[in-house]
């Protein structure tokens, strides 16, 4: 899992992410907020962990323009800020958790457990010798990982967990995609599509007149 880390304390810094990557994690960590938020934008983070009285862009400027932005990705603030109004705050602008410094590192690491199985953020699915990330949209295979995007990584867990049953691109749209925007089947064969090329084997039959199905043979 990759954590995002911003925290202007050198020596706090220096404590956590050594404390995170001992446990496991990838940690990569920013003292100032206008370049943690630029990482942001470049790198698909699994959590945030923000300070909120950092240089530049504080952290909850960058919580902010993250949810108008519709990234949701889970934030956890940890900061000296402790009265009411901050920790209100701080979950009014979206954050999934409020640590109050000073803090104990394995309390730490327990609400980034929390959080990591409340979003499914570690789950692996395996299929035919492969690892199957849908959170981070990745396959690993013989040591070669298939990169995909974030949609199709969803359809492609869809049919996983439903492996030989004949699924419609209605079914697909109502299961995958939300109110706000509707595909047309175009574009799922699309989606399929791209997904045919992700493999060696054809893991799709294309049941005419009904649908597709997923097989692993």
């Amino acid at each position: 899992m990759q954590i995002l880390l911003l925290e202007d304390d050198v020596i706090l810094q220096e404590i956590i992410e050594e404390f995170l990557v001992e446990q496991g994690y990838e940690v990569e960590s920013f003292f100032d907020g206008e370049k943690a938020l630029d990482a942001i934008g470049v790198h698909n983070y699994d959590m945030l962990l923000l300070d909120v009285n950092v240089p530049n862009i504080d952290g909850f400027e960058i919580l902010t323009y993250l949810r108008e932005i519709g990234n949701t990705t889970p934030a956890i603030y940890i900061t000296s800020l402790d009265s009411i109004d901050d920790l209100k705050k701080g979950f009014d602008l979206g954050a999934d958790d409020y640590l109050r410094k000073p803090f104990e590192l394995e309390e730490l690491n327990a609400r980034i457990e929390h959080i990591a199985r409340l979003y499914r953020l570690q789950e692996e699915i395996e299929f035919d010798g492969m690892k199957f990330v849908p959170k981070t949209h990745q396959i690993f295979k013989a040591g070669n990982i298939i990169e995909m995007r974030q949609k199709e990584a969803q359809v492609l867990e869809y049919f996983i967990r439903n492996t030989g049953k004949i699924i419609s691109c209605d079914e697909i749209i109502e299961n995958v995609w939300d109110d706000d925007s509707t595909p047309t089947h175009a574009t799922i064969r699309t989606y399929i599509k791209n997904l045919r090329k992700m493999f060696e084997k054809e893991y799709f039959d294309n049941i005419k007149g009904e649908g597709y199905s997923f097989n692993i043979v």
